[in-house]
């Protein structure tokens, strides 16, 4: 794929990992439009990517499936397609077992971080056959196959992410629609309430992704890299 008059939609694209996909995107040459849930971010963050190239974006709880029809078709209107979704928002919760967990809390990260993303393909594949195909990259976590203790919200929504991803790649190949799935370990974020901080440079940046994406979509039409697993060269020893 070549980035000129490309159009890419990034969720939760004002911060960490979603901020530097649409760096590296304009940076490449396409338009780029972001959603988040939070205004003032919003702003904030078109400010800077407006900087690189051109950017819009829109106020959207990816939860509500209502929200994000109406933002793909503000950005329909706004850009006159949509060629790339990175579903990339999501939120996590850690420190819990399943008996102290709120069902609310439950709800909460399995709706953002699997039906959002539902919502958002449903919406978007009418959009991206319009332009004769294109790429949804989904941003998942190797805790998406690997399961850990006080951590079941997370595992069963990342775990339920890839399985979707893999279904609808197969789903939509024959459309020229390519699905990848991006699985990150640690990435040094401000995720699930951490801090970004030196102690913590060992783990993945968020350009490290971006520059994952990137490469993707870059890809021959012929071959599509429907997984990438990406973890920390160099973790501290245990």
């Amino acid at each position: 794929m070549t980035f000129q008059n490309k159009i890419a939609v990034i969720t939760g694209g004002t911060k960490g990992i979603g901020r530097a996909i649409a760096k590296a995107l304009l940076r490449e040459g396409a338009s780029v439009f972001i959603c988040a849930r939070d205004k003032f971010q919003l702003k904030r963050a078109l400010e800077e990517l407006s900087k690189l190239g051109r950017a819009e974006g829109e106020i959207c709880d990816i939860r509500s499936a209502s929200q994000v029809k109406v933002m793909l078709d503000e950005c329909v209107r706004l850009f006159g397609g949509v060629d790339i979704l990175i579903n990339n928002a999501g939120v996590g919760l850690f420190g819990k077992t399943v008996e102290e967990i709120d069902p609310e809390e439950f709800e909460w990260v399995v709706q953002t971080n699997l039906f959002g993303v539902y919502h958002t393909c449903h919406y978007a594949i009418p959009f991206l056959k319009e332009r004769n195909g294109g790429h949804i990259i989904n941003i998942s976590s190797l805790a998406g196959q690997n399961a850990h203790p006080k951590m079941s919200a997370y595992n069963a929504s990342k775990f339920g992410l890839n399985g979707f991803t893999e279904a609808l790649m197969q789903e939509v190949r024959q459309d020229n629609i390519k699905v990848s799935l991006i699985c990150p370990g640690s990435v040094n974020t401000e995720f699930g309430n951490s801090e970004i901080t030196e102690e913590k440079s060992w783990q993945l940046h968020p350009e490290d992704i971006a520059q994952v994406v990137v490469e993707l979509l870059k890809q021959k039409s012929n071959a599509l890299s429907s997984k990438i697993e990406i973890r920390p060269s160099r973790p501290p020893k245990k």
